[in-house]
């Protein structure tokens, strides 16, 4: 394996990238059987956003947290795309890893001492965002059913449903990896803090524009839960790089 911090010809970077594909996909394969064993209770996880509106007498259906299906093929559909989404969810440390292996090489050596933190982080960020994701569903639940007026009756199919949750989680887990991204195009030198302040007000509307577009919901409160942290995030990086270029330039001087 190339060490860190070398450079790789073109072909030879190729065949990395191969065999970081093919582990990266191991990784997601086994977190998927994982879940699909796991089914039962993170289907009683994924449900708990539904039943905290069924609880306030939202919706009309059954005598617990029940969803509609209304296609025998459904439940196997079902069943497939929660074990898919968690098993990217499970393999995110993999990917992670995989990721900054690939582009290492065209780092610095010094620089090589950021695969932890960045693997360590990043995860952190995943989690955070699910999380975050997880608490807003059912405020966003209640906006998108009450928006309709009191005479419509909600009953979800579980891969609306299902498909709707898994798939906010997702966006603002990887939403969150946003201020890694900008660490690192700083890291290779593609974008800098003073360039990053520069653009600051345009970068406000393209995290809006791209929050909205993320978000299968739409709805506002979504928009301004994710957006919020991203913005804060996008300063963070910005001090981040500074105080990275400080510390460079100290180590000249010396």
């Amino acid at each position: 394996m190339p060490e860190v911090g070398s450079r790789m010809p073109l072909l030879e970077h190729l065949e990395e990238l191969r065999r970081r594909l093919i582990r990266s996909v191991a990784a997601i394969a086994i977190g998927t059987v994982a879940c699909w064993i796991l089914y039962p209770q993170i289907l009683d996880l994924l449900l708990e956003p539904y039943c905290q509106i069924r609880g306030s007498g939202t919706n009309a259906f059954g005598d617990g947290c029940e969803l509609l299906v209304t296609d025998p093929l459904e439940p196997f559909g079902v069943r497939m795309m929660v074990a898919g989404y968690g098993g990217v969810a499970l393999a995110m440390p993999v990917l992670l890893w995989h990721s900054w292996r690939f582009v290492a090489p065209g780092l610095h050596t010094g620089e090589r001492r950021w695969a932890i933190p960045f693997v360590v982080v990043g995860v952190l960020l995943f989690a955070t965002g699910c999380g975050l994701a997880y608490w807003s569903i059912p405020r966003a639940l209640d906006f998108l059913i009450g928006i309709g007026g009191p005479d419509l009756v909600s009953v979800f199919s579980p891969s609306k449903y299902l498909g709707f949750v898994v798939k906010m989680m997702l966006a603002f887990g990887i939403g969150f990896q946003f201020p890694l991204v900008l660490v690192f195009l700083q890291l290779v030198g593609v974008v800098t803090p003073a360039g990053l302040r520069r653009t600051r007000r345009y970068a406000v509307v393209g995290i809006v524009a791209l929050v909205a577009v993320l978000t299968p919901s739409g709805d506002p409160f979504t928009l301004l839960i994710m957006s919020a942290p991203m913005l804060v995030f996008y300063e963070l990086a910005i001090l981040l790089g500074l105080l990275r270029d400080r510390r460079s330039r100290r180590a000249l001087t010396q």
